[in-house]
């Protein structure tokens, strides 16, 4: 029986590389590994070993006989992925480790960061070469987006962290977490104790709306919500009130779909997860029955990926509706049809636009009066073609004003002028991230990025790379992909680097690492090292054991701080 890959696909390849067939799809070399959702395995060709299984970091492999419930699905979409993607599952060209001549000696690279960018940076650099690392966070704890953006209920997504802990105990790594570069130390100080430093710093703010009342209390940009509910320790307890019955999420990509989700399961259900205390204690008083998102576009355009939304549907105790609309329910039914014509969503080919209007089939089209209070029960409404015009009420959010839109012959929206009312006491806007500007690098403005050609940070006003710095992950390309997308962005960055340190291109160190080491216990004495973080990691999970969840997470600096001591 063939084995297929299901909804936690992390998308690291870790499965392509020992693969003895070829049979998983696509393949870092193939130009839509950068866009696709998921992997697939072929079950025509896969010989039933099971090597994909034992290498998956996250243990989304199963055979297909062994699926069950909503998985089933999945059975189907590998093989028919294959429709559209024929392959003779010939091997490529080999490719080798990289090497640096001898005479070269260990290079000393800061890392900044600790989430999956960095991670698979420095494990690219320890087991190609010899360098010493440095990694430097701002926060008392490692994990970046895999402790703070990954939502709870996916566990064993967060598993892929188990293979950067090792790295963090490679006896070549030295860790300086609770210490932010521009504030306790500048880039000039750490390119003055190192050959190169990566910065891998993801993408920390939200995309605006630019609509008047955005900044009314009980509107939410989207990652303050997902750090509220996964423990960040910078976002207060109290930072999300849920005494309204409806929440309007605006957005519709897989983050609007986890609060979605979040929102309205069972407090039971999440209570076996690293839920924070905090966020569990109020969602188990949480007045909210119905969730609505929002989406400027129509349903052809969703953002949401195949795999996030199918879970959504198979939500227990949730009704998932669409906001019946001329419009909307034509873009469904082409959809339908282009699938009954074995080219469409229903056999998981086609196009983008019907792949995402054909998930909608099923469904449940009614109509939507967001001034009236929710209905009974629990449900989550797809509005498509609105557009937020307005928040107010009276000294925090109660309603949410949007326009109707419509779309256009070259593929975009515009307003029709017809608006109505959305009653909502909690407005989350989930409409994308954008990178900030880092003290003593270029920023792009435009992008939203670490100014960059193939991961070498460049001035922008010469185009020329500014020595021995390189950037990786979201701070490089945006926030696109999901978290094994980084392996193959942090390969073409430390290849970068391995290219500079062979051309002598790289920075000549001023001090050496024991000076660094001095200097970061001078600017923060209460910086954590690998020590202290361990004393963290035992301290949660001894919390969690005794309630019977994964880890228990200490939800502020002090907390943390003091656990490390300890």
């Amino acid at each position: 029986m063939a084995y297929a890959i299901t909804q936690t696909c992390c998308n690291d390849a870790s499965c392509v590389s020992v693969c003895p067939v070829n049979c998983i799809h696509p393949t870092p070399d193939e130009p839509e590994f950068g866009t696709t959702d998921m992997l697939y395995i072929d079950p025509r060709a896969c010989i039933d070993c099971g090597a994909c299984a034992d290498a998956c970091p996250v243990d989304a492999v199963y055979p297909v006989d062994r699926l069950r419930g909503p998985d089933t699905v999945f059975g189907d979409l590998n093989r028919d992925w294959f429709r559209d993607h024929p392959s003779d599952h010939a091997w490529g060209a080999p490719s080798f480790p990289r090497s640096l001549p001898d005479e070269l000696g260990a290079l000393r690279i800061a890392v900044v960061g600790t989430g999956p960018s960095a991670g698979y940076t420095a494990q690219e650099l320890l087991r190609g070469t010899s360098a010493e690392i440095t990694m430097i966070d701002r926060l008392p704890v490692t994990g970046g987006l895999l402790r703070h953006g990954v939502a709870p209920d996916h566990q064993s997504t967060k598993r892929i962290a188990e293979s950067f802990a090792s790295v963090f105990r490679d006896p070549r790594l030295r860790m300086h977490l609770n210490v932010e570069i521009g504030t306790d130390l500048t880039h000039q100080e750490l390119a003055a104790h190192h050959h190169a430093v990566v910065y891998a710093v993801g993408a920390a703010a939200d995309r605006r709306l630019g609509v008047p009342g955005e900044d009314l209390p009980g509107s939410l940009p989207a990652t303050a919500f997902v750090r509220w509910y996964n423990a960040e320790p910078t976002v207060p307890a109290d930072a999300v009130e849920l005494s309204a019955q409806r929440v309007v999420v605006i957005g519709n990509g897989n983050v609007a779909v986890d609060i979605a989700r979040i929102l309205l399961t069972d407090p039971d259900r999440l209570a076996a997860t690293d839920i924070a205390d905090h966020a569990l204690a109020a969602l188990r008083r949480s007045r909210v029955r119905e969730v609505v998102l929002l989406a400027r576009r129509g349903p052809g355009q969703a953002a949401w990926t195949r795999a996030e939304f199918l879970a959504l549907r198979q939500l227990p105790g949730v009704e998932v509706v669409v906001e019946d609309h001329p419009e909307v329910r034509a873009a469904i039914e082409a959809a339908g049809a282009e699938a009954g014509s074995g080219s469409g969503a229903g056999s998981g080919t086609g196009s983008d636009t019907a792949a995402g209007a054909g998930l909608l089939a099923g469904l449940p089209l009614v109509p939507f009066d967001g001034s009236a209070e929710p209905g009974p029960g629990r449900r989550i409404v797809l509005r498509f073609l609105s557009a937020p015009v307005e928040l107010s009420g009276d000294g925090r959010v109660e309603a949410l004003t949007v326009e109707r839109t419509t779309p256009t012959a070259d593929g975009r929206v515009e307003g029709t002028g017809a608006t109505d009312v959305l009653r909502a006491g909690l407005v989350v806007r989930s409409i994308g991230h954008r990178g900030v500007p880092l003290p003593g690098l270029p920023f792009d403005e435009r992008a939203g990025t670490v100014a960059h050609r193939n991961g070498r940070v460049v001035d922008p006003a010469t185009g020329r790379p500014l020595p021995g710095t390189y950037v990786v992950g979201w701070a490089k390309r945006g926030p696109s992909g999901g978290i094994g997308a980084n392996r193959a962005c942090a390969r073409e960055t430390v290849d970068a680097l391995l290219d500079d340190a062979a051309a002598r291109a790289l920075l000549v160190p001023e001090a050496g690492r024991k000076d660094f080491e001095r200097l970061v216990r001078h600017r923060r004495p209460d910086a954590v090292g690998l020590r202290e973080l361990r004393a963290v990691e035992r301290a949660e999970r001894e919390r969690g054991e005794a309630e019977g969840r994964p880890r228990v997470k200490l939800a502020s600096v002090p907390e943390l701080l003091a656990a490390g001591r300890r």
